[in-house]
């Protein structure tokens, strides 16, 4: 890794510069700067929160170190990057969210009692230095100022230092030291290098004996971040019903450009926009690219193309949630009659969905089997299924396991886990998720829903192209649960009513 001294020219660039390098131009710029006070902020509400966070990861890996890189910019093309975003691990532990300096790498060094952890960032360029101005990657002048390593210890409740220091860390990497491997892959491979290296020079000492304990590996690492983010605290708690209630006003906008909306030949991707200006005004971004899905689109899943006309008669069903500048976000999915009011068949559908949704709520609680939410809005989904006449069975032939009909309509599971990820907690243990119970300050989804493809043979043909989803985020309670976007309007009148309104 290479101090700020030896940063090189940023990539493709090189053959298109027109930056000065006279000895003139270099003495000019870099003379005649108001002085820049370091001014220390007072600690960020999440800071006690992730220092708790890494006191009970330090407790899970005595006397072992911890690399938790926040990654650097992705390529979209060429030389233009993706928005940066820090792995999730990462800000979890240290608080930082979007303003996260990228490249940055927090350390957890063992020490006799737990561990100490160390933020390594790379710090601001002095004006005696040609980074400022000609590094279009990293420069102050393209991007901005970086703030000093003061102001982070400050401002996170952290050691800091200089991220040129972390030579010192990646020379003393072992095999027994556990990285966030995904999170910046070419640091992985890097050190990765070093314990090959070493272990070619000493193979004897690299040699595990059979009788010796396996040590913890990256891959346990990752499933015990996973694992710590399956109950959230006070503040997480509380970036929920943030993000919740701003993901409220981005639906609310998208309804009051409806007349806007129908009369574009690409009517969703007025949609998209519409509910991205509100992600950009009141949070960091959209968590996850948002699904604006019309008419026979709906029952395409995960349709982000959104490219479609959006029609008078159809639904429109979408699925978007705004990520707040803490990294967390909201998950929801209404589906909006485009007219205004749902037609008899529209109706039925949404009611049944409704109803699956509804029973799925009514059993959480804490000791109840995460598994049960989904057992129970498919029982929901089998016996209107068969009601309608679309199953060869009965409902309750249809939900033994060895046939599962009523989930041709339904492929997809009804809850997962919410938070600094849409999908969050993806790398914990089966018994702790999926065959866990819930507790207190969970927060998941509950999103059932039916989808009738419109060549599908098994329905009759008023059903075909229609898509219903209801998506809620869910927060459990010490004695039950709360329903966190029951405010956004989700029943047939409450959304013909909202419809109607804006």
């Amino acid at each position: 890794m290479v101090g700020m001294a030896d940063q090189k020219a940023p990539r493709a660039t090189t053959n298109r510069s027109t930056t000065p390098g006279s000895d003139t131009f270099k003495d000019y710029i870099s003379s005649q700067w108001a002085d820049r006070p370091d001014v220390l902020p007072e600690p960020r509400e999440q800071a006690p929160f992730a220092a708790d966070r890494r006191a009970r990861l330090s407790a899970l890996h005595p006397g072992t170190r911890l690399v938790v890189p926040a990654g650097s910019a992705k390529v979209r093309s060429n030389d233009c990057d993706y928005p940066f975003r820090a792995h999730s691990a990462f800000s979890h532990l240290t608080g930082w969210g979007s303003d996260t300096v990228p490249g940055s790498v927090l350390v957890l060094e063992p020490t006799t009692d737990g561990h100490d952890a160390t933020l390594y960032l790379r710090a601001s360029a002095g004006r005696d230095s040609d980074e400022f101005y000609a590094n279009p990657e990293i420069g102050e002048f393209w991007i901005g100022p970086r703030p000093s390593l003061t102001q982070v210890a400050a401002d996170l409740g952290l050691a800091t230092r200089d991220l040129a220091d972390f030579e010192a860390v990646v020379s003393s990497i072992d095999a027994e030291t556990l990285v966030v491997r995904e999170a910046d892959p070419d640091l992985t491979r890097r050190l990765d290098a070093v314990v090959e290296a070493a272990a070619e020079q000493s193979p004897a000492s690299a040699a595990i004996a059979d009788d010796t304990p396996a040590h913890a590996t990256s891959a346990d690492l990752a499933r015990d971040l996973s694992e710590l983010r399956l109950v959230k605290d006070a503040y997480e708690v509380a970036q929920m019903r943030q993000a919740v209630t701003v993901t409220g006003r981005g639906f609310t906008d998208v309804i009051a450009d409806f007349d806007d909306i129908v009369a574009h030949p690409r009517g969703e991707r007025l949609v998209e926009g519409t509910f991205n200006r509100r992600a950009r005004a009141d949070g960091n971004t959209v968590g996850y690219d948002t699904i604006a899905a019309s008419g026979d689109h709906a029952c395409v899943l995960h349709w982000t193309r959104n490219d479609g006309v959006v029609r008078d008669g159809d639904l429109i069903l979408i699925d978007a949630g705004i990520e707040l500048d803490s990294l967390y976000t909201a998950d929801i999915t209404r589906t909006l009659p485009v007219s205004g009011r749902f037609t008899d068949v529209q109706r039925l559908v949404y009611e049944a969905v409704l109803e699956a949704a509804d029973a799925a709520f009514a059993i959480v609680r804490p000791g109840v089997a995460f598994r049960e939410i989904h057992a129970t809005a498919m029982k929901v989904i089998a016996e209107r299924t068969a009601e309608w006449g679309f199953l060869p069975v009965s409902a309750d032939e249809s939900l033994a396991p060895d046939h599962q009909y009523h989930r041709r309509y339904m492929v997809h599971g009804t809850s997962h886990h919410l938070g600094i990820d849409v999908h969050d907690c993806a790398a914990a243990r089966r018994d702790l998720y999926l065959d866990g119970v819930l507790e207190p300050g969970m927060v998941f989804t509950i999103e059932p829903g039916l989808y009738f493809q419109p060549d599908d043979l098994t329905v009759p043909e008023e059903f075909r192209g229609i898509g219903v989803r209801i998506e809620d985020d869910i927060l459990v309670t010490a004695d039950g649960a709360e329903n966190l976007s029951v405010g956004i309007p989700r029943t047939v009148a409450d959304v013909e009513a909202w419809i109607a309104r804006d």
